[in-house]
This record gives C-alpha cells, sequence and structure tokens, in this order.
C-alpha cells in the first residue's frame, strides 16, 4: 500500500484544497497517471499518480490539508491468496449492456470544467472544447447538459454559504453570502497588507504611443501565418523591463527592514481570470525580445484563464505591470504587490489634439502611473523610472537593441 501525501507544489505552501479527484475511489489508476487537482493559494495543479494500483480515496473533495498528510492511498491491483498465487478474477454477470469503457477526453479541460462535469454527469470524452488549444470549458459542459447559465453556487468555485439570520434591510432583497475561494481570500490578505503596510506613492506620465502604434502595425503585417503579434501591453512590458535594468533600485525590495536587490528582471503580468486576479511571470524580460514576450503572455494568460497555470509561474516577479486600458480606462492607480518596490498602471489608448512646434497636431497617447514603495523609491527614483519607460515608448526601435 503506498500513501499519497499532500505534495508541496510551492516553496511557501502550507496547505492543499483537493477540488477534484480525477479517478474514482476503487479504481485502477497507473503511475504517472493524473490523479487528482489540488488548489493552492496560487494555482490548481494536477498531482500525478505515484504508484500503480487500485486507488483509495482517504480526502473527500473540498478537504484542505496540511502538507505531508495522506489524501489517498493506492493497493496492490490484485489480492493474494495461499502461496501467493493472484485470486481468479470475478466472472461478470451476464447482461445485455456492454461493459463500461473508459475513455481519455479528446482535449484538455479545464479544473472547473471538470468539476461542473462531475455535479452533471456530464462526460468530457464526448465534448469538443471551444477554449484555447481546445480546451474544454465550464460553459462548454453546461451546454451539453442542456443548462444555459451557471446557477448560483454551482460553479465549483466555493459552496455558498448560508445566508445570515439577520437579513439586514428588506428594501435591499434577499441577501445571497458566497464564501471566497482560497485564491480570492489571498488577495484580500495580500491587498490589505499592501495598504496598511507599504507606504506608497504615485507618479504618472502620458506617453504619446503613435510610434508604438506604427512599429506593431509593421510587426503584424509582416507576421507569418501562425505567429503572434506583439500587443501594445508587450513593448510596454519590455520598456518596463530595461529601464528596472538601467534603475536596479526599482527592481529590489524591502524585506525584514533591509533592501533585497534582485539580480532578474521578472515583469509580472496581471490577470483578470475567472473571480480572480492571477499575476503570472515573464522571467528575465529584459533579455527577451518583444515576440518572446508576446508569446509567453498569450500562453500564460490563457493558462490562467483555464486554471493550469503553474505554481512556478505565479512567483519570483520583481515588478508588475497592470492594464485596464482594454476596458477604456484612462488610467489606474495599482495597488503594489508585495514585496515589489513598485507596479506600473497602463491605461488606455487616446487620441487628442496636441500643439508641438507651434502646429496642431493628433496624437495617441497613453497614461501610465507608477505606485511606489516609498522606503524604497523616493520621487526622483519613481520620476527617473517612468521617464525612461516613456522615452523607450517613444522610441520603440530601442527596445530591439
Amino acid at each position: 500500500m503506498t500513501d499519497i501525501k499532500m505534495p508541496r507544489l510551492a516553496d511557501a505552501m502550507e496547505h492543499g484544497t483537493i477540488l477534484s479527484w480525477l479517478i474514482d475511489d476503487g479504481q485502477p489508476v497507473a503511475k504517472g497517471e493524473d490523479l487528482v487537482e489540488i488548489e493552492t493559494d496560487k494555482a490548481t495543479v494536477t498531482h500525478q499518480a505515484e504508484a500503480e494500483g487500485i486507488l483509495e480515496v482517504a480526502a473527500p473533495e473540498g478537504a484542505t490539508l496540511a502538507v505531508g498528510e495522506t489524501i489517498a492511498r493506492i493497493g496492490p491491483l490484485v489480492s493474494q491468496v495461499g502461496d501467493g498465487a493472484p485470486a481468479p478474477a470475478p466472472t461478470p454477470a451476464p447482461t445485455s449492456e456492454p461493459a463500461p469503457v473508459r475513455h481519455e477526453s479528446p482535449a484538455v479541460a479545464t479544473p472547473l470544467a471538470h468539476r461542473v462535469a462531475r455535479a452533471h454527469g456530464v462526460s468530457l470524452a464526448a465534448l469538443a472544447g471551444t477554449g484555447p488549444r481546445g480546451r474544454i470549458t465550464r460553459r462548454d459542459v453546461l451546454h451539453a447538459a442542456g443548462i444555459g447559465a451557471p446557477q448560483p453556487g454551482t460553479n465549483g468555485d466555493a459552496p455558498p454559504a448560508p445566508a445570515p439570520r439577520d437579513a439586514g434591510d428588506s428594501s435591499r432583497g434577499t441577501p445571497t453570502v458566497t464564501r471566497p475561494t482560497r485564491l480570492q481570500a489571498l488577495i484580500a490578505r495580500r491587498m490589505v497588507e499592501a495598504k496598511s503596510s507599504v507606504p506608497e506613492f504615485q507618479v504618472q506620465t502620458e506617453v504619446v504611443m503613435d510610434a508604438v502604434v506604427a512599429l506593431r502595425a509593421q510587426v503584424r503585417d509582416q507576421a507569418d501565418d501562425g505567429d503572434v503579434a506583439p500587443s501594445l501591453n508587450d513593448f510596454i512590458v519590455k520598456a518596463a523591463a530595461l529601464a528596472l535594468r538601467a534603475h536596479p533600485r526599482a527592481n529590489s525590495s524591502y524585506v525584514d527592514g533591509d533592501f533585497v536587490h534582485h539580480g532578474r528582471v521578472n515583469v509580472g503580468v496581471a490577470v483578470a481570470a475567472e473571480d480572480a486576479l492571477i499575476v503570472p511571470t515573464i522571467f528575465d524580460a529584459d533579455g527577451k525580445s518583444v515576440g518572446e514576450i508576446a508569446r509567453t503572455v498569450r500562453r500564460l494568460a490563457g493558462d490562467a484563464r483555464d486554471g493550469h497555470v503553474r505554481p512556478e509561474d505565479l512567483s519570483g516577479g520583481t515588478f508588475t505591470v497592470s492594464n485596464l486600458g482594454m476596458f477604456g480606462m484612462t488610467a489606474i492607480v495599482p495597488v503594489i504587490n508585495p514585496p515589489q518596490a513598485a507596479i506600473l498602471g497602463v491605461g488606455s489608448l487616446r487620441e487628442v489634439l496636441a500643439r508641438v512646434d507651434g502646429r496642431i497636431v493628433d496624437q495617441q497617447v497613453m497614461t501610465l502611473t507608477l505606485t511606489c514603495d516609498h522606503r524604497i523609491l523616493y520621487g526622483a527614483d519613481a520620476a527617473r523610472l517612468l521617464s525612461q519607460i516613456r522615452s523607450l515608448l517613444e522610441a520603440p526601435l530601442r527596445l530591439a537593441l
């Protein structure tokens, strides 16, 4: 009998939650086969079986256990009788129905799709996914189940909490109370920590983006079929990375009274996942081309939204870029992601009239806001960093040097 323990999926992980058993209790499992989906504070991870045999589930779905606690056991495939000969297999009872055959899903499904499929008795093997790279999504499962939209509390993230006895002012209607997921609770704790313990300040500037827009159009027109055309945000990530390399103080952290200067420039990119905000990391962004950044961001953003991002993809960031420009927001004043020294907020691209050399011209501008930890960065430090980001974006060919 092999005990399966709650694995340590990240350095700081202390507990994990069983989201979904991918093999039913009492069924055979092969070594290395996907066994269970586990939610940590940072991501949802699929853990593989460590041995071959019959699965005995010890922790039900929804249970939260400490690292090292037993979540399942895997026993031998056959029992031994007498002198060690295997017991004869039982003769199946005659039936007019064919024996069930286990099928593998033709496409990868998101963890949420797995949970909803189990709840509604939908076979994933029969579905064609409409998500990125053919992934089966919750919407695909709900459509197969004949449900137009998910009902409250059935999305598998967390069970609805009971309504409070004192519902308060009835003029606001009957309240519906839901519990945050572990990820949402973690985000809430970190934002409280950031706002209560970090003395932050902001600097802001407007960037003329005409040159970046023109360069991006040329790259897109000359790209081969299947190539990923960089977005404006990819250029911003590259500009921020190069500016951080030139201003290493901004690529630091304040930890226990010390300045910790990081040797790598790892830029996190905020991604809006379902009911949460996830920040996958572009490692060594200062050494990557804009095209490499674009491909990495697309892959990580897709994984984050589908719940397949790895814990190591969410760690190690030294700076963050948060962009709400696609929603038409003029500017964003973001909250620092501790223990990073700064975060860059990106607004929408706007057309304005400006006076240049005595002439009125059309320009496309974007507002950038830098939120800084005042324990590490002072006003002049922040101004120099943001000025260099602006300079690089207004002369974007320097991003290729």
